[in-house]
């Protein structure tokens, strides 16, 4: 009897003990913390020995920098990501160029990248600080440094390396007990790092019960609240000794009321003293003097010493403009931007001519209008802004530079470097609506000058933008031949209401008196530019704290606006 009893009950015990067994191996399964390790190279997303992976703030980026020959490098992109975008590349020269206010650094990219060029004194820097692989443009961390303010730091096994751009509060917090710091927040997740009891942990993220964290040599994952002691505040403090290049703008005191003064031939004094005789106010004349006549560099002149004379005895300064506006070459071929700008030689070549004419002449500025500049040539027509800056800078006088109302099309013109370089930034405020552009529409609504002005600010200083006026219009001819436009300027526009017999209603929407019309099945609209229209822009202005006010052009005016214009300048 005792032996079947034995006989039944052995089975079931072993049945128990594998129960046991198998639920035991579950529950250490279950509940004991992985022992995993991760790959790190796949963690930073290494794919070469000699890729660096970096950690930016408290973040793991996608870019990617590369060490050689003990010298951490950053892509070109990277470095215009992070750190500054005001260097210049020229591929075709092999230069990278960076300009201060007083001069251009060049570096020469590849074997012989060593040397730093300072106004053509070399200087060895003990590296080599740019080259290409392919495509992509490497430049050295530490010569990147010298113009950008953030602070690295490298490690190896795998190679990463932590960057700081900026600086501040961040959380710490130490571990009780040694632990594991897990690539995700749970005890099966992968180990990235172990650390030891009193280790410092930086706190980015609080969770339930997993907190993430960055260890003091840039890993990031994730600890168990449990093991994280004497959390406290700390202060990241900037040490790089980094000083922000200061550009010593020329500035002019007060607000400024510019004139365009649109020339097609060499005119004197008595000419400017006679376009002048009706305004008020006005303290800078800009006439239309410099056009460029081929993409070397070469313009064509119109100056007069006699028209500066006369500017100079009734208080006024002359900048003069040089313009790209139906320029052409004596093939009659439209300027190749991209030739005349991307060329050292072509823009020394332009800058020395502006600087003989300044010299020359005695002028107070030079204005910039480039308007058909495309995005293929923006690097280098800003390239050549800050070279000439350096130039005007030295001489004490004004460079203006007249932009577009911002929109995405226009981006390359880079309103915050020539905010930077430049003395002052003139907004062509007017043409929101355009002959080919067929919308019949306001030459310049409120809403169109407003969003220009606060859209520059974005990039500009309110002190250095000038918002320029229209003493024009159009009058838009929508027919059976589709749409047309004339213009129609400031002084002849009563002599017009009056021959189509018209009443012009002011519309709010716009801030201007609207006109419309029907002959024939063609309808006639006009939104004017009249002293109403200028009253209020102006209080635009004003409210906006800008610099001053430029007016297109000088003589399509009424006298009443410069009244208008003067209880501006007096605010």
């Amino acid at each position: 009897m005792k032996k079947r009893v034995i006989t039944v009950l052995v089975p079931v015990v072993l049945i128990f003990i594998v129960m046991a067994a198998v639920l035991g191996s579950w529950i250490v399964e279950r509940y004991s913390y992985s022992k995993n390790k991760a790959d790190l190279n796949e963690y930073f997303g290494l794919t070469r020995a000699d890729e660096v992976a970096m950690v930016v703030q408290d973040a793991i980026v996608d870019d990617r920098a590369v060490l050689r020959d003990n010298v951490v490098y950053f892509a070109l992109s990277t470095v215009e990501t992070y750190f500054t975008d005001r260097f210049y590349v020229n591929a075709l020269e092999q230069v990278l160029l960076f300009t201060t206010d007083t001069d251009v650094i060049q570096i020469n990219i590849g074997d012989d990248s060593n040397v730093m060029y300072v106004s053509g004194a070399g200087q060895d820097l003990g590296y080599k600080v740019a080259f290409y692989e392919g495509d992509v443009l490497y430049i050295a961390a530490d010569y990147v440094k010298q113009y950008a303010n953030f602070e690295y730091q490298l490690y190896d096994a795998p190679l990463h390396m932590q960057v700081y751009t900026e600086w501040g509060s961040y959380t710490t917090a130490k571990l009780a007990k040694k632990t594991a710091v897990r690539y995700q927040g749970g005890i099966k997740s992968d180990i990235l790092v172990e650390l030891a009891a009193g280790d410092t942990v930086t706190v980015l993220e609080r969770l339930e019960n997993w907190s993430k964290v960055k260890t003091e040599d840039a890993y990031i994952g994730y600890v168990e609240n449990k093991f994280l002691t004497d959390e406290t505040q700390a202060e990241r403090l900037c040490n790089t000794g980094f000083q922000e290049l200061v550009y010593n703008n020329v500035k002019k005191d007060g607000k400024i009321n510019l004139a365009f003064h649109q020339v097609f031939e060499e005119v004197g004094g008595d000419y400017l003293a006679n376009a002048l005789a009706s305004t008020k106010t006005v303290n800078v004349v800009t006439p239309t003097w410099f056009r460029l006549t081929n993409s070397s560099g070469d313009f064509s002149s119109l100056a007069n010493a006699s028209y500066v004379a006369k500017a100079h005895e009734l208080g006024v300064d002359v900048w003069a403009l040089v313009t790209d506006v139906d320029s052409m070459d004596l093939y009659g071929v439209e300027i190749n931007f991209v030739e005349l700008l991307s060329a050292s030689e072509n823009r020394r070549h332009l800058i020395e001519g502006l600087m003989a004419q300044v010299d020359t002449y005695g002028l107070d500025g030079i204005n910039i209008d480039f308007e058909k500049v495309r995005s293929d040539s923006g690097i280098h027509f800003v390239q050549f802004v800050r070279e000439l800056s350096i130039e005007t800078r030295k001489r004490g006088v004004v460079l203006s530079v007249d932009n577009y109302v911002p929109s995405d099309y226009t981006a390359h013109y880079n309103r915050r470097e020539q905010g930077i370089v430049a003395d002052y930034i003139i907004i062509m405020g007017y043409d929101e609506h355009y002959v080919g552009g067929g919308v019949a529409g306001s030459n310049a609504s409120i809403g169109f000058v407003e969003d220009g002005i606060t859209n520059t600010k974005e990039y500009v200083p309110a002190e250095k933008i000038i918002n320029a006026i229209p003493f024009y219009t159009r009058v838009w001819e929508s027919g059976p031949d589709g749409l047309k436009a004339s213009t129609l300027t400031m002084e002849s526009e009563p002599n017009w209401i009056a021959d189509k017999g018209v009443t012009p209603e002011w519309k709010d929407e716009f801030c201007q008196n609207y006109v419309e019309y029907q002959v024939d099945g063609t309808l006639y609209q006009c939104w004017l530019e009249d002293v109403d229209s200028i009253r209020v822009k102006l209080q635009v202005m004003q409210s906006q704290g800008i610099k001053g006010v430029a007016s297109w052009k000088l003589g399509l005016e009424v006298p009443a606006v410069w009244d208008v214009i003067a209880e501006y300048m007096a605010q």
